[in-house]
């Protein structure tokens, strides 16, 4: 297959994908893949077949060809394609809750020298990266990242960065409880969308109305959580997005036990737990498990509540997610103390302070926690976040924390 064919399989595989006709196109892209001997070819191939596959949740399949594109990068000797299949193996990564590994392969994509590419896809690289701090628990590099990849938005007028950075923003923001910046973020999203993103991907709308809708949950508004959430499942279903599919079972699920209708919300978490499990998305499982404990402590069975614990606790240690585990350790801490059995329950109590003590999820000037509750919160420019109404009573002009100068622009 010579380089005209391979360029039009690639478009005529491009077009059955968007009209939803995915495993046509993928068998359209896997033929090029076995006839083509054009190289460059071949690289932007494997650049479609791992994006197909992450939408639908394949992230194995993912991480496979982005090992292939690299190998084919390598023999381009191009460090522009070089850099680009490193942050598909980024992602990949990303996909499946290797964090560290992904933070690594972001770091080789920041290190490669000269590549024109560098300005256009250095915003995605800190957004993945950010994402791996996140899915870590380590905020401050993930407010950091997330700075860095709205700058290159910004720089470089890319308005689908921008969307993507202001969800990711959204997920930060409900896990440290600023629900009102949970919400802001997801809407700035939406307002992407609606100004910039005729000609986008649906997947943006549908991004930005799931987490529009994790925070009208956590808000309490369970009307506008539900509208958002069936937007963004009907668009999910519409394009086989299975990871969003899970995602938004799992909102469903919180959003019934929220109103305490627990027989609504079990069903739903079974759904979100085998979409999560089929996808190998383990720090999705945590979150379905720790909903399905609250749903048992809430019908006061406490020994189901702790068997989903268990699991739950044993995923997150081994993703290495922090605020997962101080969040089990704090539901475990008031099972136990209602048992009446002191020895679990300090066991517990010191490994809930030893996880925020390593979140540094507390508050620089007045040392209380913060995620405990909803609170607005501050991010000097150094990324260390505090107590808005702290940082006003104290007027500081540098951060407790490092002593970097507080009156710099970049607040977030």
């Amino acid at each position: 297959m010579g380089q005209d064919q391979t360029k039009q399989q690639i478009e005529k595989g491009l077009q059955l994908y968007q009209s939803n006709q995915t495993e046509k196109a993928l068998q359209v892209w896997m033929k090029v893949l076995e006839k083509s001997s054009d190289l460059v070819g071949r690289f932007r191939v494997l650049g479609c077949l791992v994006t197909a596959h992450s939408e639908m949740g394949r992230y194995k399949e993912m991480l496979k060809f982005a090992v292939v594109q690299i190998d084919t990068a390598r023999e381009l000797e191009d460090a522009d394609f070089l850099l680009e299949s490193y942050l598909n193996l980024a992602r990949s990564n990303e996909k499946l809750c290797e964090f560290h590994k992904t933070i690594s392969y972001c770091k080789t994509c920041l290190g490669l020298p000269g590549t024109r590419a560098g300005a256009q896809l250095g915003g995605q690289v800190s957004l993945s990266m950010g994402n791996a701090f996140l899915g870590l628990s380590v905020f401050q590099k993930a407010l950091e990242s997330f700075e860095k990849a709205l700058r290159y938005a910004h720089n470089n007028d890319d308005a689908m960065l921008e969307c993507r950075v202001c969800c990711s923003l959204g997920s930060f923001y409900a896990q440290v409880k600023d629900y009102e910046k949970a919400l802001f973020f997801p809407c700035k999203a939406a307002e992407l969308v609606s100004d910039y993103g005729k000609g986008w991907s649906l997947k943006y709308r549908a991004m930005s109305q799931y987490h529009m809708a994790v925070a009208y949950r956590l808000l309490g508004h369970l009307g506008s959580a539900m509208e958002c959430c069936e937007e963004s499942m009907k668009i999910a279903l519409q394009h086989g997005d299975r990871p969003l599919q899970a995602l938004c079972l799992l909102c469903f699920a919180d959003i019934h036990r929220s109103r305490g209708d627990l027989e609504t919300a079990f069903p739903r978490y079974d759904s979100a737990m085998s979409i999560m499990t089929e996808i190998g998305n383990r720090l999705g499982q945590v979150q379905v498990l720790l909903g399905v404990a609250k749903c048992w402590v809430a019908r006061k069975a406490l020994d189901k509540a702790l068997d989903a614990i268990e699991r739950a606790q044993d995923l997150a240690e081994e993703v290495g997610n922090k605020l997962s585990q101080l969040k089990l350790h704090c539901l475990s801490e008031g099972i136990y103390r209602s048992k009446g059995l002191q020895r679990e329950l300090r066991a517990h109590v010191v490994r809930f302070h030893e996880c925020v003590e390593e979140t540094e999820l507390y508050c620089g000037l007045c040392g209380e926690s913060i995620g405990e509750r909803n609170s607005r919160l501050q991010a000097l420019p150094c990324s260390h976040i505090f107590h808005l109404r702290c940082l006003q009573n104290n007027g500081t002009r540098s951060c407790p924390n490092c002593r970097r100068s507080s009156m710099k622009p970049g607040f977030v």
